[in-house]
């Protein structure tokens, strides 16, 4: 167990593609007090990051061919279960995430009992932009955001960040396996919680934009944006008794 969570049994998972250039920096700033298990899951790279994480100690796993960053995550939360995780927090090992929010995710599901801790970039006014996020990114987020919430009844601040925890009993609970392989496998997440009345919390942290670290583009951005309203609809259709979702059911409605 953690020296700073001594019952608590905490696994970090790096969903990883071409991260040899960046995987040291984002290990240096994990605070190593608070985490047990260091799990890489590599998804094809090319680039001997892989081999960079198990001569650091981590444990790897490695996809033969490239599943997606939704893909990828399945492995890595499933692995992470396996190994006995209390809790399980996603790092990006393209360091645009800064890892030195751990013990703030941590606090927010161990002391406020929350199940699932988001780090949001929007939480601070005007921080994004200040960190480089670029204008029509943030538009998009503030839209995609407030849409999300009207549909699911929540106030969150925003809804794509990718650094997150969440205990066992969430991801024991939602079948994240039904989730797409692609980026919007993050907000089917979220889908899932809502539907099963799971406690979601935030916390801010910086905005990181810089060569190395990966993003997606004007177009996927695009095909994204529509493939969260998607969700959000087959979620609606679902609520409103109109085309069962697996996705969203509980295991008595199917």
């Amino acid at each position: 167990m953690s020296k700073a969570l001594p019952n608590t049994r905490v696994a970090v998972v790096m969903p990883a593609y071409q991260a040899a250039k960046t995987l040291l920096r984002t290990l240096a700033d994990v605070p190593s007090d608070w985490v047990d298990d260091y799990i890489l899951v590599d998804d094809a790279s090319s680039d001997g990051t892989a081999e960079l994480a198990r001569s650091l100690g981590l444990h790897v796993v490695v996809h033969e061919r490239n599943t997606g960053y939704g893909g990828n995550q399945k492995t890595c939360y499933r692995t992470a279960l396996q190994r006995g995780a209390d809790i399980v927090v996603m790092v990006h090992p393209d360091h645009q995430y800064s890892p030195t929010s751990i013990p703030e995710l941590l606090r927010l599901i161990v002391e406020k009992k929350t199940d699932a801790a988001f780090g949001s970039r929007m939480l601070t006014p005007g921080a994004a932009l200040a960190g480089g996020m670029p204008r029509w990114k943030y538009l998009a987020n503030i839209a995609l955001t407030k849409l999300a919430n009207v549909v699911l009844g929540l106030r969150l601040s925003e809804y794509h960040s990718g650094f997150r925890a969440y205990h066992r009993r969430v991801l024991g609970a939602v079948p994240f396996h039904l989730n797409s392989d692609d980026f919007v496998f993050d907000t089917e997440i979220i889908v899932q919680l809502r539907s099963r009345n799971f406690r979601i919390a935030e916390a801010p942290i910086p905005t990181r934009y810089f060569s190395d670290a990966s993003s997606i583009g004007f177009v996927a951005s695009c095909r994204y944006g529509l493939s969260i309203c998607g969700v959000l609809w087959c979620y609606l259709l679902h609520r409103w008794g109109l085309r069962l979702d697996r996705r969203f059911a509980h295991r008595g409605d199917q």
